[in-house]
């Protein structure tokens, strides 16, 4: 598994949200600050595309049902009983984001 270059920093504001593909996988970029988190696009729930979704703080909530989801470590927090979305290693180097996806 090798990381790969997905975006530059400066396309994603703080607070918000960038959709990407990576070896096939749709995957959500959400920027907190300087840190930047990636996990899947898709709402555990009915796959909802959580790149649509509202980002406030590390929570990503989802556009169709409002599930709301920890970008930092994929923990649906709303509600609780939900499954985790996936997530995958980043770093930012000299400006652009790499993604390790399986």
């Amino acid at each position: 598994m090798s990381a790969k270059p997905v975006a530059v920093l400066s396309e994603i504001s703080p607070g918000g949200c960038k959709l990407v593909e990576v070896n096939g996988t749709r995957v959500v970029l959400a920027r907190t600050g300087e840190r930047v988190y990636a996990c899947a696009d898709a709402c555990s729930h009915r796959g909802g595309p959580l790149s649509e979704g509202k980002l406030t703080g590390a929570r990503l909530t989802c556009p169709w049902h409002g599930w709301m989801y920890d970008v930092r470590s994929g923990q649906c927090l709303l509600p609780a009983r939900g499954s985790a979305v996936a997530t995958y290693p980043v770093r930012v180097e000299a400006g652009n984001i790499w993604v390790e996806v399986p």
